[in-house]
């Protein structure tokens, strides 16, 4: 693809690098931005660079959030002594988004993956078993994608805290072997939650 200016073509490379986005759809965003006047363009720059400067972790459940604590774990009305793990914020909003859940969650920051190179501590998983040593936790329900990397990790986590005295769930399978938790629709996630079943149940089946 040539191009007339050396600023259009790094515009393009810089948005042909987003997932899913190739040159000319990169071009098209380019030229869309070309057109509108420059205090809205300053707004759509600045937009991402306070994100990525400002954006902080909940300190207590490590999902992305403005403040010392996301909105859900300073809710005095959520059910804190529940816990959805979750792999991400993708599946933290898929959930939220079915308002059948009231408890609260944890983000471990992905899944295990000796495939990539992701072992157990490059995630958020020493923090989870802390809160359930501390007695913070009555129930953990694993709410991981049912892919081999999903289901590999939630029996990790389940070895980790089988030892405490917690009821460890996991959705039901209304989500289908290998799908993406944030792709399945808001009811079957939602019944998924509502009818979770205790982990020790599916191992037989496995």
């Amino acid at each position: 693809m040539n191009f007339s200016s050396k600023l259009i073509e790094e515009a393009v490379n810089e948005f042909s690098k987003l997932p899913g986005v190739g040159k000319r759809t990169a071009l098209r965003f380019v030229l869309h931005l070309m057109k509108q006047n420059k205090n809205e363009v300053d707004q759509f720059g600045n937009a991402f660079i306070k994100l990525r400067s400002e954006l902080r972790y909940c300190e207590k459940c490590h999902n992305v959030s403005d403040k010392i604590l996301c909105e859900v774990c300073a809710n005095p009305h959520r059910d804190h002594s529940t816990v959805c793990v979750v792999e991400d914020i993708r599946d933290f909003m898929a959930i939220e988004n079915t308002q059948q859940y009231r408890g609260s969650y944890h983000v471990l920051g992905g899944i295990i993956s000796p495939m990539d190179g992701i072992g157990p501590s490059d995630l958020n998983i020493e923090t989870l078993v802390k809160k359930a040593s501390a007695g913070e936790i009555k129930e953990v329900i694993m709410a991981l994608s049912t892919t081999m990397e999903g289901d590999t990790t939630n029996f990790y986590i389940y070895k980790r805290l089988k030892e405490f005295n917690i009821t460890i769930s996991t959705i039901a399978r209304g989500i289908a072997i290998g799908d993406e938790l944030e792709f399945a629709d808001e009811v079957t996630l939602g019944r998924s939650i509502v009818n979770r079943t205790l982990y020790e149940n599916t191992l037989s089946t496995k």
